[in-house]
């Protein structure tokens, strides 16, 4: 299966095209707020030689990170699967740094943490075995807690690095995202995708229209 992998919840977004485990293209972009999607897409497409036609199945990282990279993927994947016959799929972020930080020789406990904001963070256990992986579920933590993660390896974001001077650095990539996509087939409907987002939504109820009597309005 030709899998297109969009990964976009954290400062540097990238794109994949993946075939049986096989990264066949990748391009990335760093810095800035707004995401050249379908530069990135063309870019990595040419790199294998595919055309846009040629893809079977979508994957898009869901987080937790940029919430507007992670809308913006959906988005895309959304857009797609009704101009075209794919599959699609969703994986969450502590899945490929999990995957990554394996490919990079993390053995044993690894903890991951992400920028939630309000001086707090995503946070996942994981036990990188020689052969598997397994992540525990993602909750929100506070600086007070993150800070006591002592035993094992520490992956943080750039953006926290300044916090966490002595932890190991990843950021979720496209490549690892195909590659887990590959031995996936959990596939949803598009408009189903939802971003990783722990914190209950809040919403202000609007007062009710305010009626004038029409002898206050000078008629």
């Amino acid at each position: 299966m030709k899998i297109l992998a969009l990964e976009f919840s954290s400062e540097t977004r990238s794109v994949a095209v993946v075939e049986a485990g096989r990264v066949a293209g990748r391009a990335a972009e760093s810095g800035g707020r707004s995401t050249r999607a379908f530069a990135l897409i063309d870019a990595a497409l040419r790199e294998a030689g595919w055309e846009r036609e040629a893809i079977e199945c979508l994957a898009v990282g869901l987080g937790p990170g940029s919430y507007t990279g992670i809308r913006a993927a959906i988005a895309l994947a959304q857009g797609w699967q009704l101009a075209r016959p794919v599959q699609v799929l969703g994986v969450g972020s502590v899945e490929c740094l999990a995957a990554q930080a394996h490919g990079e020789g993390i053995h044993g406990v690894a903890h991951f943490l992400i920028d939630a904001q309000r001086g707090e963070f995503y946070y996942a256990r994981a036990e990188l075995a020689e052969t598997a992986t397994s992540v525990e579920a993602l909750r929100i933590i506070g600086q007070e807690e993150a800070r006591s993660l002592l035993a094992g390896t520490l992956v943080v974001e750039p953006a926290l690095l300044h916090l966490f001077p002595n932890a190991r650095v990843l950021c979720p990539d496209a490549a690892a995202l195909g590659k887990l996509a590959s031995a996936r087939s959990d596939f949803v409907s598009a408009e189903k995708l939802e971003p990783v987002y722990l914190r209950p939504a809040q919403f202000v109820k609007a007062p009710p229209p305010r009626v004038i009597p029409s002898g206050q309005l000078g008629l």
